[in-house]
Formats: C-alpha cells, structure tokens, sequence
C-alpha cells in the first residue's frame, strides 16, 4: 500500500446506513454509491455514541467518549469540550495543512483543535488548488439535520424502517430525510469533482462516514442498532474495492487514516487500523452519557448479541426536542415516553434483529447475559469509566457550584 498523499473526511448527520449503496433502493445517493463500488463499504460499522458530539470526537480522536472528555453536546448550554489531540493536530504534526470546512461540533473553541484553517465549503477549490504539500481535509455536511424540508411526493418504493410505525406519518418524515440525503450527495459529488479537478483525488484516502443513525424516534439517542449503525466508505490508495462485514467501531477510523498516510498512531489511541490485516474485533462498545438530560446507558455488541446496561431511571426512549418536533412522535408520545421497565436488556440480533423481546433475567439466555455483563464490566474498568465512580457531574452541574 502506497501511502496516500492527502486525506478527506466526509461526514454528515443523522442518516445512518439509509443509502442506496446500503441496500436502501427507494433512495438517490449516486455519488456515495459511486464511492462504495469503488472503494471499501464496511457493512456493520458502529459509533461509540448514539448522538453527534461524543460520537464525533470518537471519530477525531480514535478514543471513546468517556476518555476524550466529550460525554455530552459541545455547543454552548451543554459545552463539552475535547480533552484529547485532534486528528488535525495529528496530521499538522506531521507535515500536513490541515483545513475544516462548514463545521464541527466537539468543542465550542474549534481555534484550539489545530486546523491550519477554517472555512465555508466554497472555499475548497481555492484550497485544493493552491496549497501545496500533503493536506488533511474535514468536511461536515448540514443538509441531512433536521428541521427538515416540506416533504414532496413519497417515492414509490419509499422504505420505512421496520422500528417506525408504518404509518402516515412514518411515510411524511422518511421522505423529508431522504430528500435531504440527495441533496447531500450531490453536495459529496461536488466536493470530489473539485479534488478531482486540483489532481488531489487519485491518491487521496476518501472516507465517507455518519455520526450515528437516523434521527426517529428508537434510533437517535438510543443504543439499539438504529441509534448506533453508520455507514462506512473508504477509497485507499492502493486497496482493492470490496465489501468488509467485519464489526468496526468508528474509534477504528483515525487509525486507519494515519495507516494510510504512514504516520505512526499516537499512545492513547483506543482503536486499531482497518488495513493491517489483524484479527477482527470480537464486540464493539458504545455508550451514552448526556443529551438532552443525563442518561447513562453502555452497551456491548457481538455479532450475535446486544447486552445494554441502564444505569438511571428515564423514559423508555430519549427521544430529542426536534424529533419530538415531528409527526411520527406526536401521533403517538406513549409510544416512547412510558417508564423504562428494565436496568439491563438483552437481545438475540439474530432472532430479533429490531430488538424488541428483552431476554435478560431469562433462563435461556443465562449464559450469554453472565459473559457479556462481565465483557462490558471489563471495558468499563480497562478504560476508565467515570461512571464506576458513581453519577458524573456535567460542566452545567460545575458550573453551578461555582456560581
């Protein structure tokens, strides 16, 4: 593998695995599908976090939530910030121009994440075609977060998750998301026509990745499959396209772009290269902390099995202020907003893949919820988790003390 001269990072909001290239056919993504042919399409990547700033600073940091500092939203009223090296920082260590465009949302102070610049998108071309030496380059696209567009015309074959009823109001909120993901394709298309266009893109690695799934109620914020399935596409210098099934956690990405560009990972980094042919991850880890209210939960993901520990009294779901805004939570708020019933829940993803019979405190599954308890017990310890030390204080909960 030759390294790759510069690195691009495309992001964007909120959709989850909801491509074509996924298998979703009612929707029109060609760029990224483009991408997916071309390249490598991880088929079970999962975030750390079901929300977009922890699960955000995994994707920076290669480190989860709990140890990057981000257990929460960044942005002012919340302000989690980072506590740990940027991927910008990183590669601008190494001899890179590293440049932001549109956004970010791990820390209110993005002057300290050490970005050579910050810019709109329509600053690209001028970038691309006027910097010289290696580049790293972050963009973060807006179109897919709500509020979303008046809905058009449902598609024909429009394709409602199995998790959302199937209903009316189902059909109006995926058709607004699935408009807004055409219209950030074609923004992608854009992008990789202008690095195509500066010679930038045939030895760039390009990913393409989400922050976590799709903003409904029983996905966002929820660490059932919907809240933490992202999609994965990857063009490496050098790789061969095809399809990884292996399971992949987005603290997996930094890694992989440092190996990619041949730049050593620095200590501290929890995840592990996706190119260098190691043993495949036997369960991925994720967590919730805060959102839009404290929330503890974490959770540990085989391939065949889901084990989530509750560790507060909440609704059943979170389901947040804007997805609330919609026509799927207000035809029926019960749905989602009874009492949680359960501190721990199990799920067979094999038989129950939409995880809905909780199995914990079941005879059948005995065995199963004792190793993986213990598995995520252990995660817990190895990393640090503030929560063995009992309920974590927010910047809100600090600052207040100190006023």
């Amino acid at each position: 593998m030759t390294p790759a001269h510069d690195v691009v990072v495309l992001t964007t909001h909120d959709i989850g695995r909801h491509l074509r290239c996924y298998g979703v056919r009612s929707v029109v993504s060609p760029n990224l599908d483009a991408l997916a042919s071309g390249g490598l399409l991880f088929t079970h990547a999962f975030a750390t976090a079901p929300q977009c700033s922890p699960s955000r600073a995994s994707l920076a940091t290669g480190m989860y939530p709990h140890n990057n500092g981000v257990l929460g939203l960044a942005h002012p009223g919340f302000d989690w910030d980072l506590k740990a090296e940027h991927a910008a920082a990183i590669f601008a260590r190494h001899g890179f121009a590293s440049h932001l465009f549109v956004g970010q949302h791990v820390t209110a102070h993005p002057q300290t994440l050490g970005f050579t610049g910050i810019h709109e998108l329509d600053a690209l071309e001028r970038v691309a075609h006027e910097a010289t030496g290696r580049l790293y380059l972050e963009l973060n696209f807006e179109e897919t977060h709500r509020p979303y567009p008046p809905a058009g015309e449902p598609p024909p074959d429009l394709e409602i998750p199995g998790y959302l009823p199937q209903s009316a109001e189902a059909a109006e909120e995926m058709t607004q998301v699935q408009q807004t993901i055409t219209s950030m394709d074609e923004t992608v298309g854009d992008v990789l026509e202008v690095l195509d266009a500066a010679g930038r893109a045939k030895d760039a690695i390009v990913v393409f990745t989400t922050d976590h799934g799709l903003a409904m109620p029983r996905a966002k914020c929820t660490l059932y499959d919907p809240g933490l399935e992202v999609s994965l596409l990857m063009r490496v210098p050098g790789v061969p396209p095809g399809v990884r099934d292996e399971l992949v956690s987005n603290i997996d990405i930094l890694p992989t772009l440092l190996d990619a560009a041949g730049v050593a990972s620095p200590a501290g980094i929890q995840g592990r290269s996706l190119l260098d042919g190691g043993a495949p991850r036997d369960a991925i880890f994720a967590e919730k902390t805060f959102h839009s209210y404290y929330d503890p939960m974490r959770c540990v993901r085989t391939r065949t099995h889901k084990l989530i520990r509750n560790f507060e009294s909440a609704f059943l779901v979170e389901v947040p202020g804007d997805i609330q805004a919609g026509p799927i939570f207000r035809a029926d708020p019960t749905r989602y907003s009874t009492d949680r019933p359960s501190l721990v829940e199990l799920y067979d993803l094999q038989a129950d893949p939409l995880e809905q019979r909780n199995l914990a405190g079941s005879s059948e599954a005995s065995e199963i919820q004792e190793q993986l308890s213990s598995e995520l017990w252990s995660w817990m310890r190895e990393t640090d988790d503030p929560l063995l030390n009992g309920p974590v204080a927010s910047p809100r909960f600090r600052l207040a003390m100190d006023s």
